[in-house]
């Protein structure tokens, strides 16, 4: 299959071919002509499946004829979770409708509103906006949806994670009724499935697997350490290894700011990005990573949504995340395009049942290592992956531990139900399966 064959025209055709793109990848293959026939669509793909060319291809040609913009108007609306997220996809238009007399633009909050609304003036084709930013312009009367054609829902999981399904709402009741409606989501939980009812009429449901569990490209790591000394290791494995790339995850912004400034008193230089900061403040610093003038960059979960690098060699997890599919989606920002990458987590007695519940999303014990000097009170012991069967959501610390309590007071019995707290092994490590692919950029010309 090659582009040629979507249907697409011929502007259109030349940018992809000069980004160095022969062949779409699954969701493309598969996105593309539903959206083109004009269809509402729903896909699951992941953050790295080129979806974001799977609905701005499409969108492109069908806005790609001459039309007249009207005052404060607009023909497609994007709506996607986070600032870097929305200066991303807008972006993208830009690239894949470079031939095209088509005018777009981001829309988000953190920054003066008033050169944004003289952007509306004249009327666009395609805004890609957060909702609430977006809410504010239309409280203002600043842009109307009487000539919208498309609405994308982007990354809707996260969305609503984020806590913008009000805001959605209010959006979706301002819209006209007939319209194209896409949504893009790496997972389908209720609250997406009602969003999805809501606002989407007879689609066609796309899913692309997740194999990035089974690709080889990405070496996982696990030390132990004890929680007052992360930042002392994570200088010394920086140093002892010379890293001079990595994306370094935290759980919040004050230990983000914190974090970079024990680094600095250590002689090492990074950056951090999150909410904290002025929007102007992380672009510059989204840029200055991307382009290699920052090599450490320690980020926030929601804060580091926008960052999509080609060779990004390194993803440390100084905190991990509470859910083990972000957990996926973090490492597969390394090792792309057939790229070796490496992910390591640092991980404390306080972040072993995280790490459970990973390693039981991954079906597999991630490999542990011990660093000379850095040897923990208590070692971390391998996870029991037979506890929970693979897909099956992990219960509550609560519920755990009402378990345990159950089980103290029966005492134990044989062929008992077992409680939520992995059996300790004398494995001490288990070779670690990779977790990531990038098909739409494994096509690139080499």
């Amino acid at each position: 299959m090659t582009f040629a064959k979507l249907n697409l025209s011929t502007p259109i055709l030349d940018a992809v071919s000069e980004l160095g793109y022969e062949t779409p990848t699954a969701i493309q293959e598969k996105a593309i002509p539903a959206i083109l026939s004009g269809r509402d669509l729903i896909a699951t793909a992941q953050t790295g499946t080129g979806k974001t060319a799977g609905f701005v291809l499409p969108i492109l040609e069908r806005l790609s004829g001459e039309r007249k913009r009207r005052a404060k108007r607009l023909r497609a609306l994007i709506l996607v979770p986070t600032r870097e997220l929305a200066i991303q996809v807008e972006a993208s238009i830009v690239q894949y409708g470079k031939h095209l007399n088509v005018i777009s633009m981001a829309m988000y909050g953190g920054v003066d509103s008033e050169p944004q609304k003289q952007q509306l003036i004249d009327g666009i084709d395609i805004l890609v906006a957060t909702p609430g930013r977006l809410l504010d312009m239309v409280h203002q009367r600043a842009l109307h949806f009487d000539e919208l054609e498309v609405l994308v829902l982007d990354e809707a999981d996260r969305m609503l994670d984020m806590g913008f399904i009000g805001d959605i709402n209010k959006i979706i009741d301002r819209l006209p009724e007939h319209r194209q409606n896409l949504l893009f989501s790496a997972t389908m939980p209720e609250g997406v499935r009602s969003l999805a009812e809501r606002a989407i009429d007879n689609p066609v449901e796309v899913s692309i697997e997740d194999n990035r569990e089974s690709t080889p490209q990405i070496s996982q790591w696990v030390v132990s350490v004890d929680k007052d000394n992360k930042s002392t290791l994570l200088s010394h494995l920086i140093k002892e290894h010379e890293w001079t790339q990595a994306l370094i995850f935290i759980r919040t912004k004050h230990g983000a700011a914190k974090l970079v400034g024990q680094l600095e008193k250590r002689g090492i230089n990074a950056e951090s990005i999150h909410s904290g900061r002025s929007q102007a403040v992380r672009t510059q610093i989204l840029a200055d990573f991307k382009s290699g003038k920052i090599g450490l960059l320690v980020a926030t979960g929601i804060a580091a949504r926008g960052i999509d690098i080609d060779e990004l060699t390194r993803v440390v997890n100084y905190d991990l995340p509470d859910d083990a599919d972000d957990y996926i989606h973090r490492i597969g920002r390394t090792g792309r395009a057939g790229a070796c990458g490496e992910a390591v987590s640092l991980v404390s007695m306080d972040d072993f049942k995280r790490l459970c519940a990973i390693e039981r999303r991954l079906d597999q014990i991630i490999e542990r290592k011990n660093i000379e000097g850095f040897i923990t009170k208590k070692e971390l012991p391998v996870s029991n992956l037979n506890f929970v069967s693979k897909g099956a959501v992990t219960r509550k610390p609560s519920e755990g531990k009402q378990d345990k309590s159950r089980a103290k007071a029966k005492g134990a019995k044989a062929g008992s139900k077992p409680t939520n707290r992995p059996q300790k092994s004398s494995e001490s490590s288990s070779a670690a399966k990779s977790d990531a692919d990038n098909p739409w950029l494994r096509n690139r010309k080499k």
